[in-house]
C-alpha cells in the first residue's frame, strides 16, 4: 500500500471493518458529491448558519474517510465561521487542500478498487 500524505487509508479502511471496496466506493463518493464552493457562497451573503451547517457535513465526511490534512482545514473553517471571522487567507487554504486531495484520494480509489 502506498503512503498518500493527504490520506490515512489504515484509518480509513478500519472505520469500514477492513473493507477495501467499500472504503473505495465512499471515497468516490467524496470526490463525486463533495461541493466546498457552497460554503464560501454562504459566508459572501453573511448567511453563516448555512456555511456553518455545509462545513459541519464535509468535516464529519473527511474525517470518517481519514482525509486528513483537509479535514484540519475544515475544521479550522468550521470555527472561524462560528465565530464570524472567516480571512481570505483561510478560505484559501481550504480551495488549496481540497484540490490537492482530490488527486490523492483519486490514487487511494485506484489502489482499493
Amino acid at each position: 500500500m502506498a503512503d498518500v500524505v493527504y490520506i490515512d487509508q489504515e484509518d480509513g479502511k478500519k472505520r469500514v471493518m477492513n473493507n477495501a471496496k467499500l472504503y473505495a466506493k465512499l471515497l468516490g463518493k467524496f470526490c463525486n458529491e463533495t461541493k466546498i464552493e457552497p460554503i464560501f457562497t454562504a459566508i459572501e451573503a453573511g448567511n453563516y448558519e448555512e456555511a456553518q451547517e455545509l462545513a459541519h457535513t464535509i468535516k464529519g465526511i473527511s474525517a470518517n474517510l481519514s482525509i486528513k490534512d483537509f479535514n484540519e482545514k475544515i475544521v479550522d473553517l468550521e470555527v472561524r465561521i462560528k465565530a464570524k471571522s472567516v480571512e481570505p487567507q483561510v478560505i484559501e487554504a481550504v480551495k488549496a487542500s481540497f484540490a490537492a486531495t482530490l488527486p490523492a484520494v483519486e490514487k487511494v480509489i485506484a489502489e482499493n478498487a
